[in-house]
């Protein structure tokens, strides 16, 4: 037997999602370990051993595909606990890191900011002044070296910082992007005078035009290189020792996997890889149906991620921003908001008001119910209070929650504004459940999409519960909870669902009219290098699948527009097919009329996403069904909070068969997910075992 295996690590669970041959999926969750999370996987794989019957050693032995989404990154940068960063860069832009861009990295992300900007500050350096130096060199825009690179001074530049006891260098150059080679020259010189120092280039992560954003991508990769290549190659090789001999794949944020050493050079891909998985589950499963235009949430315990996919393609988006850190790096939109199970509510007695997230008790203290030492309520902990969750039978029965005290804290929490402890929660909730519809109308009225065209994937281990309330606010056609039980563990599904994908990138600034055989040799020389790479990983020809798309814009802006190309290479009279195409797109994103249809285009950025096909589960669909509900199905009611409070008949999702429909106001449990089905609801099993809500 030869499994396929994904695990991703989260802020309060770490979940493990495994598929055999047959295409039979088992899942598995363990608290997260923040203290160690390697050891947090660990105990993840050895959960499933133990629920497949088999030892440790045997199962890492039986896998043959290997994919793990991590937060170690996101955490270190959160948490300030990255490298000690040298950064060598052109002689008189010193600074640029240091000035950032005007809005100091919020730009519209967080209004209240926005508005009291002069309350704001920028973000602790990622790297000091005092380990910054600056060397004489120059290349032009052209790609043409004005300056020679002076390696008398890049050497005592190096040497200075390996005194100043750095861990890491980065080397970002101004237009290194044209022509890479001082970048290069340099990066010999650390590894010949230093070469346990980690060290990376801004060509290597971010061959883009835009120097600030370049040179923070480069410094933030540097400042996450140790930790990560550490935490990679005592987890590689632990997975070695107990038998897994196919190489470790990583989760990235563009959507596929890498190999466990390209992660290690390049650890700022694994940023948001985790819920990325669960759109790339999500795109895996919406085949499946012949659903192209889903919606994709994400409630885990800390916070809730939302993408697109339409036309069953992914959203991307090229500028990514982490506390407050701007920097390019290509990967599937996401758009998050501190509101999980595990998110803190809190009042103002003064305005009599309440407020929900964005911090989180996270896995250690947890929720009040957890008897962990939490005492301030969560999310949870009013789910609990409403009756939505079983105390008895909380993540499979391996967690008794404690309803007493988290009633306690709500009702002592809702004392404060003058509410009961059952209005106090419902409050709670319903605060959420608009906060979570305001982040998903950003994500398609704001950008040209109706959401009533799309259906609602509903995952994590709190989506469920919520879903069905926020998805009527938007209108949106169906809610689909994915393969049941799965739901909560749906990013490790989406890690092992995961194809390796590199994405190359070259930037020049092209005016249009342009020949096709000038952008067809750029387009070339990534599928080129993309063949380079992947035969250097061992990954066969017959596996490999390539993606082309231009960034285009009007002449004169500063902001692109990605087109996807129906072709691998330009034809002689393309343009007239390629405008059309960005004008679909760009009257998409920011109306209709909005675009000149006879204005001069530049493009910018030629793209390649290189795929490489891995093995994948089996979805079957059931050709027989019954509107029955088996009567093992149903559980002892339980009175829950609607309009009213009232008995209310509870159901166990993994006893429905195909086809049972489930009318609300009603509960269906799994051993990991919650689904609350509203009055005016009806939960339907599919044909591939999904749990379907539609609206009356």
């Amino acid at each position: 037997m030869s499994y396929l295996v994904g695990i991703d690590i989260g802020g309060t669970f770490t979940d493990c999602a495994i598929v055999d041959r047959a295409g039979r999926l088992l899942t598995t969750k363990v608290p997260s370990t923040p203290q160690d999370f390697s050891r947090g996987m660990m105990d993840a794989l050895d959960a499933g051993a133990r629920a497949l019957g088999l030892g440790l050693g045997q199962f890492c032995g039986d896998i043959a595909f290997l994919s793990h989404g991590t937060t170690v990154g996101t955490n270190t940068i959160i948490q300030k606990k990255g490298a000690r960063v040298g950064l060598v860069t052109t002689r008189g832009h010193e600074d640029a890191i240091h000035i950032m861009r005007g809005s100091r990295g919020y730009g519209g992300r967080d209004i209240r900011k926005v508005v009291h900007f002069p309350e704001t500050s920028k973000p602790v350096p990622i790297v000091p002044k005092r380990l910054i130096r600056g060397v004489s060199e120059r290349v032009d825009c052209f790609g043409e070296i004005v300056v020679p690179l002076n390696e008398k001074e890049a050497e005592d530049a190096i040497g200075s910082l390996i005194a100043e006891g750095v861990q890491s260098i980065a080397i970002c150059f101004l237009w290194s992007f044209r022509n890479p080679q001082h970048e290069l020259q340099v990066k010999r010189l650390v590894q010949r005078m230093a070469p346990d120092v980690f060290v990376t280039c801004s060509v290597d992560i971010a061959p883009k035009w835009g120097e600030y954003e370049r040179v923070t991508a480069t410094a933030l990769n540097a400042y996450l290189g140790p930790v990560m290549t550490g935490y990679l190659q005592k987890l590689d090789t632990s997975l070695q020792k107990l038998g897994y001999s196919h190489g470790l794949q990583i989760a990235q944020c563009g959507g596929g996997t890498v190999p466990v050493a390209r992660a290690g050079e390049a650890p700022l891909l694994t940023l948001d890889s985790g819920p990325v998985s669960g759109v790339t589950a999500s795109l895996f499963l919406g085949a499946a149906m012949g659903e192209r235009n889903i919606i994709t949430t994400d409630m885990g315990g800390t916070s809730f991620d939302v993408s697109i996919i339409h036309g069953g393609k992914p959203a991307y988006s090229f500028i990514s921003n982490t506390g407050q850190y701007e920097y390019f790096l290509p990967k599937v939109d996401l758009q998050a908001i501190g509101a999980g199970g595990g998110s803190l509510a809190r009042v103002h007695p003064e305005t009599r008001t309440m407020t929900v997230g964005p911090d989180s008790a996270g896995a250690f203290p947890g929720p009040v119910c957890y008897s962990r030492g939490g005492t301030v309520p969560t999310v949870t902990d009013a789910q609990l209070v409403l009756g939505y969750l079983d105390p008895d039978n909380f993540a499979g029965g391996t967690m008794k929650l404690d309803r007493d005290a988290a009633t306690a804290a709500i009702a002592k929490l809702g004392s404060e504004i003058g509410m009961s402890a059952l209005e106090c929660a419902a409050g709670i909730c319903r605060i959420v459940e608009l906060q979570m519809a305001d982040v998903i109308r950003k994500v398609t009225v704001e950008k040209g999409f109706d959401p009533r065209e799309f259906v609602l994937f509903a995952f994590g281990g709190a989506g469920p519960a919520h879903a069905g309330v926020f998805a009527a606010e938007l209108g949106v056609r169906k809610v689909v909870i994915p393969q049941r039980k799965a739901a909560s563990t749906w990013c490790a599904f989406g890690a092992a669902a995961a194809d390796v994908l590199h994405i190359f990138e070259h930037t020049e600034i092209m005016p249009t009219p342009v020949p096709a055989a000038r952008v067809n040799r750029n387009l070339e020389l990534l599928e080129k290098q993309a063949k380079a790479m992947m035969a250097a990983e061992g990954i066969a020809l017959a596996r490999q699948r390539f993606e082309f798309s231009l960034d285009l814009r009007h002449k004169g802006q500063i902001n692109e527009v990605e087109v996807l190309l129906p072709w691998k290479r330009l034809e002689a009279n393309y343009e007239a097919s390629l405008r059309r195409f960005f004008v679909e797109r760009y009257e998409k994103l920011y109306g209709r009329g909005s675009a000149l249809r006879g204005a001069q285009l530049e493009i910018v950025v030629c793209r390649l996403r290189a795929r490489a096909l891995t093995p994948r589960p089996k979805l079957v669909k059931a050709k027989n069904g019954s509107r029955s509900i088996p009567r093992d199905a149903a559980r002892k009611p339980r009175s829950i909070q609607w309009e009213s409070v009232r008995k209310t008949p509870v159901y166990d999702g993994e006893k429905l068969a195909i086809g049972n429909r489930v009318k609300g106001p009603a509960i269906v449990e799994t051993s990991d997910t919650t689904v609350v089905v509203h009055p005016r609801r009806t939960l339907t099993v599919d044909t591939l075992g999904n749990f379907e809500i539609t609206f009356k």
